[in-house]
């Protein structure tokens, strides 16, 4: 009989989890965990998972203990920081964004979600300098772009407007929006 490993059973969970069954998925990274409680990359999963699947709260929590094996996993901040959002926890997303960024400040994925995060909160001037780094990290960055148009937009700057639709343009003709 072949030994049921961590491996094998995220290998399996990625598969049904990948043809949308998210049920049997979750049940195969619960096993796994049973297995290698402290794999942050099981917790990961099982969060993305999670979130897929619709259920909010239960991906902030899977994500939270995979955050406390390994913070430094931009992928694990990138995902609580978007679940904590989603959440309507802006204090969390905050935190886990700008917590990432110390990290790795040149991030353009947590520069923007940070940018995002102002920009509901009607913080338009943070908003801006958030998203003007992604763009400078990343220039052909298009949900970046765009958010920064809409800031520039909302603060009045005519200029930045212009010359965010310009390259979302020349990015839309190339084709190489993400």
């Amino acid at each position: 009989m072949l030994k049921e490993t961590a491996e094998k059973l995220n290998n399996q969970a990625i598969m049904l989890a990948s043809h949308g069954d998210y049920t049997e998925a979750i049940a195969c990274f619960v096993r796994a965990l049973t297995i290698e409680n402290s794999n942050s990359l099981l917790w990961f999963n099982l969060g993305v998972t999670c979130r897929d699947a619709g259920d909010l709260l239960s991906a902030r929590e899977a994500l939270k203990k995979a955050y406390a094996i390994n913070n430094a996993d931009e992928e694990i901040v990138e995902a609580l920081a978007l679940v904590c959002y989603s959440l309507g926890d802006f204090s969390g997303a905050l935190y886990y964004c700008e917590d990432g960024l110390d990290y790795n400040p040149i991030n353009p994925h947590l520069w923007n979600t940070l940018g995002v995060i102002y920009f509901s909160r009607e913080m338009f001037n943070d908003a801006c300098e958030a998203f003007e780094h992604a763009v400078a990290l990343n220039p052909y960055y298009y949900d970046a772009l765009f958010n920064l148009r809409d800031t520039y937009s909302e603060l009045g700057n005519a200029q930045g407007e212009n010359e965010c639709d310009s390259r979302i343009k020349e990015i839309e003709k190339h084709g190489m929006q993400k």
